[in-house]
């Protein structure tokens, strides 16, 4: 076989006796579930109701229009993409620092990934949002910017952040997550960096490059390529545990479903609904970085 030559592709799985029976007990589980809820309970499904809150008639103009749960995923969005962006940032300084020569920086960024680490998500957020956020953004100027302003009333920063009136809130939330999944972004960096042999550095040491350069240069690339896929599998994680910033009333998906809820009193239909909404949301994700997975193996050979 030539070296370049394309690998054969895997052969197809057939379904054997045991797939075709958990298939079954799960379908029958399914089953069981629904008949539960309607004969034991007395439940009367109406998903019309719940439905109406995706997507609304506009009094005005009798076009569609979104409503509360659409608005809450577009929220999460905001959170997933700038609690991304932040926790990368904080991931990638830690991580370096974790492998950093400097003991201060050591210990800075080991004391950093061990508190977030061992804090309930919940206890954390409570935390930072009761004691950091509300001395923080008072003294930054944050809670006293006038939401008229033409720099913040603009279809631009509302589609980056949201309601100008509830940007205190949103930062909160987007912080809260960035300090949180920064933690394990920063032990995923760390994995990188150290997975990459010794003599990798010695060998760029060897002709003259400083750390900072071999990091850049020889390391930083090849680091890069195995720590892609833990990254977009972070990304993904951090989609769902956006849900916890529900409980400081940010309005993204979890909350505004809570509010269907209570007003429509199918509890049922909601949260059937917002868990599809958050699977196809998430399997989504996980199907494009495979596709960006694979491409990058092909470069690769």
């Amino acid at each position: 076989m030539e070296r370049n030559a394309t690998p054969p592709p895997p052969a197809r799985k057939r379904m054997t006796l045991i797939d075709i029976l958990a298939f079954s007990a799960v379908l029958g589980l399914i089953v069981f579930a629904v008949y539960r809820v309607n004969e034991v309970l007395v439940y009367n499904w109406d998903w019309s109701r719940v439905l109406s809150y995706i997507l609304r008639v506009d009094d005005e103009t009798g076009q569609y229009a979104a409503n509360l749960l659409l608005y809450g995923l577009a929220t999460t969005l905001r959170l997933a993409v700038w609690g991304t962006v932040l926790a990368s940032v904080f991931g990638v300084v830690m991580g370096l620092w974790r492998t950093s020569d400097n003991l201060t920086l050591r210990i800075l960024s080991r004391s950093y990934v061990e508190l977030i680490r061992n804090l309930p998500p919940l206890v954390f957020i409570f935390i930072f949002y009761f004691f950091v956020s509300s001395q923080m953004f008072p003294a930054m100027g944050i809670d006293n910017i006038n939401p008229d302003n033409a720099a913040v009333d603009n279809r631009v920063f509302r589609l980056l952040f949201g309601d100008p009136q509830l940007l205190p809130n949103f930062l909160a939330g987007a912080l809260c997550l960035a300090l949180f999944e920064g933690a394990y972004i920063t032990e995923i960096v760390r994995a990188g960096i150290q997975s990459i042999a010794k003599g990798q550095w010695e060998a760029a040491r060897a002709i003259g490059l400083s750390r900072f350069n071999v990091l850049r240069d020889v390391i930083l690339p090849q680091a890069l390529r195995r720590i892609l896929p833990p990254l977009a599998g972070q990304f993904i994680t951090l989609i769902k545990d956006s849900a916890i910033v529900s409980l400081i009333s940010i309005q993204e998906l979890t909350f505004m479903a809570t509010e269907v809820a209570a007003t429509t009193t199918k509890v049922f239909e909601t949260w059937i609904l917002v868990g599809g909404i958050y699977f196809v949301l998430c399997y989504s994700f996980a199907l494009f970085f495979g596709t960006l997975e694979r491409r990058a193996s092909k470069t690769r050979r």
